[in-house]
């Protein structure tokens, strides 16, 4: 089965993103971890671009730009549509957006031990960036993460290159 083509959020697909988010934050308390209450649909609107799969949309990619790089705010699949390479979709076309704009990289923030989060992550290329790397920007997440209470494991920040624009200088 292929993944559900990924097109541009639209302000109608607000509602089911919020329900999309809500029911993937519900899988962290199959691994102990509560979450503080959020407002997805606040941060969705908020996000610098938003990327669905499906229609309508199961999984979603809310990207911004931080310190010159893209920066993966949150990638989520609802859970009855897991294990489908959604996901993966999704993180691609991230990557390859990320390129053709001319981003050298994409950056997240993840929990390390969530089997679907640093592991999943870097099995798909992304590698753990050293504090001593990190932007201002992205210090400023980390800390607006913190504030929020989402730091409720250990966390770590990631990143992949981006995938380079064809025909480009590759650089």
């Amino acid at each position: 089965m292929h993944p559900p083509p990924i097109r541009v959020s639209r302000a109608e697909d607000l509602p089911v993103l919020g329900e999309v988010s809500r029911a993937a934050d519900r899988l962290f308390e199959d691994v102990g971890l509560v979450l503080p209450p959020d407002d997805p649909e606040h941060a969705l609107r908020s996000a610098g671009e938003v990327l669905v799969a499906g229609e309508p949309p199961v999984g979603f990619a809310a990207m911004d730009e931080l310190d010159g790089r893209t920066h993966l705010d949150q990638l989520a699949v609802h859970p009855a549509f897991g294990g489908r390479g959604i996901g993966g979709a999704l993180l691609a076309e991230v990557l390859a957006r990320a390129g053709r704009r001319g981003s050298p990289a994409v950056t997240l923030t993840t929990f390390r031990d969530v089997p679907w989060n640093a592991p999943w992550y870097r099995r798909r290329g992304f590698v753990e960036l050293p504090r001593s790397d990190w932007g201002p920007e992205l210090r400023a997440r980390w800390e607006e993460e913190r504030g929020a209470g989402i730091a409720v494991a250990p966390r770590v920040v990631m990143i992949a290159w981006a995938d380079p624009v064809p025909g480009g200088s590759g650089s």
